[in-house]
């Protein structure tokens, strides 16, 4: 809050009863008013502070909540990257094979056609 602003109605109201209910015999209403005054502005400062409080909180959710998705994503995308290598593995030894036995079969097919 600025200085210039004044505390909410609720505040000076709660601030004005604490000070009624703490007043010592002889104290003037002028005092009285001066010490609701100071419990305001401790009341508006004390609601100032818890929403800054809260909202540090809030932003450090959300930069847990965004460090939290990023490393999900990084995971995920090394996790693609292993599963796509050993597919690609797999099907690596399949193909030598595959032609050895296609060259087998075209040069048994061509010795048993010439003959």
């Amino acid at each position: 809050m600025n200085k210039n602003t004044p505390p909410s109605a609720e505040a000076q109201n709660e601030a004005m009863s604490i000070a009624r209910a703490t007043q010592k015999p002889g104290q003037t209403k002028e005092q009285t008013k001066l010490i609701a005054q100071g419990i305001a502005k401790g009341i508006a400062q004390y609601k100032k502070q818890q929403k800054e409080r809260n909202r540090k909180a809030d932003k450090a959710k959300k930069q847990a909540k965004k460090e939290k998705t990023k490393l999900e994503q990084q995971t995920n995308t090394h996790t693609n990257v292993q599963e796509a290598a050993p597919k690609a593995e797999a099907t690596a030894p399949k193909l030598p094979w595959a032609l050895l036995i296609a060259s087998w079969v075209g040069f048994i097919t061509a010795w048993t056609m010439t003959r």
